[in-house]
């Protein structure tokens, strides 16, 4: 059975996996979820993540990150653009997103996968993968 939005799935995976105080999470592998997790690690909201061979795909292990006092790192994720309906944002609508919030909004732009904050320096736009806080 095919899966219409992988995306989506690992970004379910993480929340719930952050909900149930897992150590890590098993996700079926590709090159944007592996950007989308170095993305993450970079801006500290999981611990990291590796490759693991697979006989199919392979599996992106992804280790989530708690406070002291353990509660999740990751407040929330969500999924802005989608199969149905594609969302691009613009260098000012990336810029606007970024300024007064907290959290970060992951784009991808023709120069890759990059955050917002990115985006705004290279004064590129794209398409509005998700957004973390």
């Amino acid at each position: 059975m095919s899966m219409t939005d992988p995306i989506a799935d690992m970004l379910t995976r993480i929340r719930n996996g952050s909900k149930a105080k897992k150590t890590a999470v098993d996700i079926p592998a590709s090159k944007l979820k592996q950007e989308i997790a170095r993305i993450l690690k970079e801006n500290m909201y999981i611990r990291d993540y590796i490759s693991l061979p697979d006989n199919k795909q392979g599996i992106l292990r992804v280790y989530l990150k708690y406070s002291r006092d353990d509660k999740p790192i990751i407040l929330g994720l969500r999924r802005l653009s989608r199969p149905g309906l594609r969302k691009y944002v613009s260098t000012r609508d990336a810029y606007q997103y970024s300024h007064g919030r907290q959290g970060l909004m992951i784009l991808s732009t023709s120069a890759g996968v990059m955050t917002n904050y990115d985006a705004v320096k290279n004064k590129t736009g794209g398409e509005a993968v998700c957004a973390v806080w």
